[in-house]
């Protein structure tokens, strides 16, 4: 969108904060960089450019605009719906992967050189790997000194510096400010923050969704009191674009939740988290313009990977307003579209362990799906300690599960088989799930494998992958909701139906879903 100036300068004059992430507007006479809803008065047609990027503007000698925050910004809502090599190595990043494994390591996952793609993300964003990972380390760092009482060291290295030079340099470059005064000025600004070290900012790293788009409905406030801060506690602010329909997000989320990795607690879904150099606990609450995350991490070097996985299991980067318009084009959709507009898609933060669980769930109740993770949970997780709550494991790791003896699984020979080959699968790497994987051929690979038919690829597709046009027409849930709609019933015939809702066919399945009476659709109290 960047390439078309008059529609950026329409935007930015109209303070349209759908299209914040979208692009951002850099100011020839001030070089300060803003994103298009800033509510500074909008600068001369003339004097402005723009780029596809925030690490484009950076790298170009521009500073973030201290009014607006537009590092802040989300990356563009295409890399969800987007499953090309720009899009993967785009949420490869956004997971911290060049800080841990460097280019080289970026490229091989991807199954390309450095230099391939150097090429192609200097083409579509303006900016290669390592400016890419430097904007993000460097609102990586603004988000541990604004709301943390760490060290600055620790937050250097934390935030995936390889030195407290670079981490100096890097803030005064694009904050123009240094360090010890981005904490004085957030204390100063936000007098709660002094007491508490809760988080004042609209939005964090590459991966943070808009801040507040005019119009549509926004996420109900079913709260209670915010939570205290908690020694050691990150406690920030997810943005999303409205509108967020929190019910089935967070019903889906808690109904089919594992006792133990899992729990509703005070108005917020906790889960414990594997992470690169530790383990973590969030809690993750529905508000009316945000969602409230707090995060408890064993090193804070995880905070980029825990934050993007949670904006992904929340799907708060999706465009509601795009999805919301495709799907009204069809006059029976429509009503379900207008009753509640901005359902999410749930997801998960690991990818594997969506999988194990989905053949777990083949063909049973949901409580029943419960039952048997939990007991794989509890033979085979590690143990972790929750002050807070109720959490006692992390889910296992197929590595964990590669010695698990079938018979000791009380489930159908044939799904035992299902599952130990599915595990085999993901300990060896022959099947790779996750930010990085190509939707097709991941497809290709798990229909290959016993016991895998089109419903649960398709739910693995569209929860795990992050595919927005998986859809399910052999789903019962589906086929009910399309018979009392006066769609066709039949998968076949429903298929062809749903192809005008294309690419958004994942999101017209949560509309779908949304006609039962079912827990999965309500927000718990």
């Amino acid at each position: 969108m960047y390439t078309d100036s008059e529609r950026c300068v329409r935007a930015v004059r109209s303070k349209d904060a759908r299209f914040d992430g979208w692009f951002f507007t850099a100011v020839l006479t001030t070089r300060i960089y803003c994103r298009p809803s800033c509510p500074a008065v909008p600068p001369k047609a003339e004097n402005m450019t723009f780029y596809p990027s925030a690490a484009a503007c950076q790298q170009a000698g521009f500073r973030a605009c201290k009014r607006c925050r537009p590092d802040t910004s989300p990356g563009s809502p295409e890399w969800n719906a987007r499953a090309d090599t720009v899009a993967r190595a785009m949420r490869l990043i956004q997971d911290g992967v060049v800080d841990r494994e460097g280019v080289p390591g970026l490229a091989g996952r991807l199954g390309y050189s450095a230099r391939q793609i150097e090429r192609q993300l200097l083409a579509e964003l303006g900016a290669g790997p390592l400016a890419l990972a430097r904007a993000q380390r460097a609102q990586t760092a603004r988000v541990l000194i604004e709301t943390t009482a760490l060290p600055m060291a620790e937050v250097a290295f934390a935030a995936g510096f390889a030195s407290i030079r670079a981490f100096n340099d890097t803030v005064r470059e694009v904050f123009a400010l240094a360090p010890s005064e981005l904490r004085t000025r957030a204390s100063r600004t936000s007098p709660a923050s002094r007491a508490s070290r809760t988080s004042r900012i609209s939005g964090v790293v590459a991966a943070a969704g808009a801040s507040g788009v005019t119009g549509g409905t926004r996420a109900r406030d079913t709260r209670a009191p915010e939570h205290s801060a908690v020694p050691g506690a990150i406690s920030l602010r997810l943005p999303f674009r409205t509108p967020l329909n929190p019910d089935n997000l967070f019903g889906h989320l808690v109904a089919t939740a594992v006792p133990g990795v899992e729990e509703w607690r005070d108005g917020a879904y906790r889960r414990t988290l594997s992470l690169p150099y530790g383990h973590g606990i969030v809690a993750l609450s529905p508000r009316p313009d945000h969602i409230a995350c707090r995060l408890s991490l064993t090193d804070p070097r995880d905070l980029t990977l825990a934050i993007s996985s949670c904006r992904r299991m929340l799907d708060l980067d999706a465009d509601p307003v795009a999805v919301d318009e495709q799907l009204r084009t069809d006059p029976l959709l429509a009503p379900l579209v207008d009753k509640a507009p901005g359902r999410r898609v749930p997801r998960t933060v690991d990818a594997a362990e969506f999988a194990v669980r989905a053949v777990l769930g083949q063909q049973v109740s949901t409580a029943a799906a419960r039952t048997h993770a939990a007991r794989l949970v509890t033979a085979h997780g590690v143990p972790v300690d929750d002050p807070e709550g109720g959490l006692t494991h992390l889910f296992p790791a197929p590595e964990a599960l590669a010695g698990l003896d079938p018979e000791a699984l009380a489930l159908p020979r044939t799904r035992r088989t299902t599952l130990i080959t599915l595990i085999a699968a993901l300990a060896d790497g022959s099947l790779r799930l996750g930010t990085d994987s190509d939707w097709e051929q991941a497809r290709e690979r798990l229909i290959a494998l016993p016991g895998f038919g089109p419903w649960t690829v398709s739910a693995i597709a569209m929860r795990a992958l992050g595919d927005p046009d998986a859809f399910l027409p052999t789903d019962l849930g589906v086929r009910r909701a399309a018979e009392r709609l006066g769609l066709p019933s039949t998968p076949g015939a429903l298929t062809k139906r749903a192809a005008a809702w294309r690419p958004w066919r994942a999101y017209a399945v949560q509309y779908l879903w949304a006609t039962d009476d079912h827990a999965i659709n309500r927000l718990p109290v």
